[in-house]
């Protein structure tokens, strides 16, 4: 029989389940493992998911994952090796009841990495997308209920849309706090000029110092801030 396609409301279980998942699936991958990730439905709290555990493993070379097939294995996943995506390392655990999904990636793999991220940053960071998302899973599950090809399929579409607009929201996230990070510090080595020679004056060094970086640190934010706008602005 096919597999069942249900969504259903957000549990908090989830992220518990993927916090011990984690310890063991770093253990199987050994050094190799460079950093891991929940993505996924599953990882946006509050937002309606299939129960299934998305996992994502950053490792330092893709290669080398084929030796810890036994490890992973006898954690009970079912080793895939690509399927279907060059580069990646799939496993999967729960049979018909599926209860964990691995994906694999070699860091230098940065645009599968970034797609991921970008999509469940922008959900946790988009209540209302993340409803919309929702509510058209919800609606496909019931008209592909043992149609996982017609499920998929029928999301695909919207998929696109909402990986383009996370992955053009995280630029502009990163423009923004690179603009801001500027600023302050030239703000700071600002407060910090005006703060010695306010500290001399009046025989206290520290105290002035102290106010001049307070005090070129807000100046710099505000002018990270500006540059941030005058350069969106020029992108229009």
């Amino acid at each position: 029989m096919a597999r069942k396609i249900e969504v259903v409301d957000y549990n908090s279980e989830w992220e518990k389940m993927y916090k011990v998942e984690e310890k063991r699936i770093k253990s199987a991958l050994g050094k190799n493992c460079a950093a891991i990730y929940h993505i996924g439905s599953t990882s946006v709290k509050g937002l309606k998911a299939k129960p299934i555990i998305d996992i994502m493993p950053v490792v330092k070379d893709i290669t080398l994952v084929d030796e810890s097939r036994e490890d992973l294995e006898s954690l009970g996943y079912e080793y895939k090796g690509e399927y279907g995506i060059p580069g990646r390392r799939f496993c999967m655990k729960g049979g018909d009841n599926r209860t964990y999904h691995v994906h694999i990636f070699e860091v230098s793999n940065q645009n599968e990495i970034n797609r991921h991220l970008a999509v469940r940053d922008y959900l946790r960071s988009h209540a209302d997308t993340a409803k919309e998302y929702a509510e058209l899973k919800t609606c496909l599950a019931a008209q592909f209920t043992y149609d996982n090809d017609g499920y998929c399929d029928g999301k695909d579409t919207y998929m696109k849309k909402l990986e383009q607009d996370a992955l053009e929201w995280k630029k502009e996230q990163e423009r923004r706090g690179s603009s801001i990070s500027m600023g302050m510090s030239i703000g700071m080595c600002f407060g910090a000029g005006i703060g010695a020679a306010i500290g001399a004056a009046f025989s206290n060094i520290g105290m002035g110092m102290c106010f001049g970086v307070s005090i070129g640190m807000c100046i710099g934010m505000a002018i990270g801030a500006m540059r941030y706008r005058d350069d969106d602005r020029g992108n229009i």
